[in-house]
């Protein structure tokens, strides 16, 4: 049973979908920020910046969440299927991360398909991850600060990808926090027929975003699930939603860390859809995850 903190969110997206229609990227997007900003704002801190960092295609976007006294980076990666959301959609989250977790959070404003496709998102996600290390001292409180990545839903999937770029190019991290993260493109698991539709994230809605970000089938780098290896990782958090088509990737790629001998904590959120994690002021069991989020940066950044 859906979430009854939930349901009547759901309801009303199933209400205004109309599956005739074919809104422009910039409709979808507009819609995106719309629905991801009705929980409102997030708490206040000491410090909100947004600035830019040198990328591969030019200067990047972010927006770095900071209390005085934190310590420890967590460069977080927002959801959006590569396509819609930005630094706006997922600020509240950053915000509740930051003050909970006592850490400085760097949301990354990643170049977004279908104007910049695969694999311009991982270029960018990547020189995102260099930047943090590079400036461990300034942004975490010193020079040995530890550095956590993580994302939702596509940023989950960035968030898994750079990690294994970070063991490979011997960047150290903390951790990857994976929220519903995408990790093996379309499927044909029990959670993307039985959530494929009425459940916010639909099974055509991946099959769109799949068309803009237009990555290569068998690239590790759009899914993770398919590198070669996946040991010597950082811990991992992976959450998964009951009602998302994306849970059943979720979880393998959780089962596949551990055999592979990473430090899994895996976590199933009962009744919960895709954007949960975005809804924390509106249902307990988003502000649980974000919460959880926030304690497994502050436990592998400490």
């Amino acid at each position: 049973m859906i979430d009854p903190q939930l349901r009547p969110i759901v309801d009303a997206v199933n209400s205004a979908s109309d599956p005739a229609a074919d809104p422009s990227v910039d409709e979808r997007r507009a819609a995106y920020l719309a629905f991801s900003t009705i929980a409102g704002p997030g708490p206040q801190l000491d410090h909100i910046d947004d600035r830019s960092i040198p990328g591969p295609a030019g200067d990047i976007p972010v927006r770095v969440y900071r209390n005085d006294g934190s310590a420890g980076i967590f460069v977080f990666f927002h959801g959006g299927g590569h396509t819609i959301g930005d630094l706006d959609s997922h600020d509240q989250p950053c915000r509740q991360i930051a003050v909970e977790s006592e850490a400085t959070v760097v949301s990354v404003g990643y170049r977004l398909a279908p104007d910049a496709p695969f694999p311009a998102a991982v270029e960018d996600a990547w020189a995102a991850v260099a930047w943090a290390d590079e400036n461990r001292r300034d942004l975490g409180g010193g020079s040995d600060a530890r550095i956590v990545v993580g994302g939702d839903s596509a940023g989950g999937n960035l968030a898994a990808v750079v990690a294994l770029m970070a063991r490979d190019a011997g960047v150290s991290l903390a951790g990857q926090a994976l929220v519903y993260p995408g990790t093996a493109g379309d499927d044909d698991s029990a959670s993307m027929n039985d959530n494929a539709v009425g459940y916010v994230l639909t099974r055509d809605t991946i099959g769109w975003f799949a068309e803009q970000y237009a990555p290569g089938p068998s690239d590790w780098r759009a899914n993770p699930s398919l590198a070669a290896r996946h040991d010597r990782l950082a811990p991992a958090l992976v959450i998964t939603a009951e009602y998302d088509p994306l849970r059943d990737q979720g979880a393998t790629y959780a089962e596949q860390l551990s055999a592979s001998g990473v430090d899994v904590t895996s976590t199933d959120y009962a009744g919960a859809v895709h954007t949960f994690f975005q809804l924390g002021p509106l249902c307990e069991i988003g502000a649980r995850c974000v919460s959880e989020v926030a304690e497994f940066v502050r436990e592998r950044l400490a």
